[in-house]
């Protein structure tokens, strides 16, 4: 499933609708955020995520999305399973963000 860039008017039905949901917190300016991006694109598609909706949001634009899942820094990273924030994490490394996404299951 391909990745969804949102904002906050998109958020809280995008994550009460879908029953697991990751999201990528980033901003323009953040070099990380734009490493990390392919690998985002690529975990997507990846089979075992494959009823997982992937979602990336810029953290600057979007105060209230930032705010549900307590962004403190870029990348960040939070899952949410029926509308409910499971875990959420600061990472560049794509183990850590596979690991997170394995909690929604």
């Amino acid at each position: 499933m391909p990745v969804q860039k949102i904002t906050d008017a998109e958020f809280e039905n995008q994550v009460s609708n879908n029953p697991k949901v990751v999201v990528k917190y980033y901003a323009d300016w953040c070099g990380s955020c734009k490493l990390f991006a392919p690998k985002f694109n690529r975990l997507s598609s990846d089979a075992r995520f494959s009823d997982v909706v992937f979602l990336d949001i810029n953290a600057e634009n979007s105060p209230q999305a930032r705010k549900k899942a307590g962004v403190t820094n870029l990348p960040y990273f939070a899952v949410f399973k029926d509308g409910q924030l499971v875990e959420s994490v600061a990472t560049s490394k794509e183990d850590a963000v596979v690991e997170l996404i394995s909690k929604l299951n």
